[in-house]
């Protein structure tokens, strides 16, 4: 983890990659969670029968906001910023899943921070890069800018 003592130091890091959090896995039972609490539980998700015999992997795939949903655990995972009052999630920009996400894998978040500018009185808007990849994949599940306002 990489500990930011001020918004000044947050500021000097633009363009660089911050760090790469710990593999998550993204079981069977986190996918029918995830089904239940969003009332998505399209067949590719919950149906691993079905799956078994339509889906090219054989095997269910997890919800892309699913994948999108692990990413205040991957960037708190690499970053800290002391003296914080509080982080609001202020929204995303570009977010594309690039590969599915078979019951099992594993994903971990790349991050890079790629704007930050000051908010008055006492904040910080910062645009995280996020790059989520799949353990043995060619291809990330997913990539997103999300943007966070950090309030000292």
């Amino acid at each position: 983890m990489r500990i930011f003592s001020d918004f000044n130091e947050i500021k000097s890091a633009l363009g660089s990659e911050i760090g790469t959090s710990d593999w998550v896995e993204v079981s069977q039972q986190r996918i029918n969670q995830f089904a239940e609490a969003t009332c998505d539980e399209q067949w590719i998700h919950i149906d691993q029968v079905r799956a078994k015999k339509e889906l090219p992997g054989g095997t269910t795939i997890a919800h892309g906001l699913l994948s999108l949903a692990l990413a205040p655990l991957f960037i708190r995972s690499v970053i800290g910023l002391k003296g914080l009052r509080n982080t609001l999630n202020y929204g995303a920009d570009r977010i594309r899943y690039l590969a599915p996400v078979p019951a099992g894998s594993r994903l971990r978040g790349r991050v890079t921070v790629a704007e930050a500018e000051d908010v008055p009185p006492d904040g910080l808007r910062v645009n995280y890069h996020l790059v989520i990849e799949i353990e043995g994949g060619k291809h990330p599940a997913c990539v997103a800018e999300l943007i966070a306002l950090h309030y000292r």
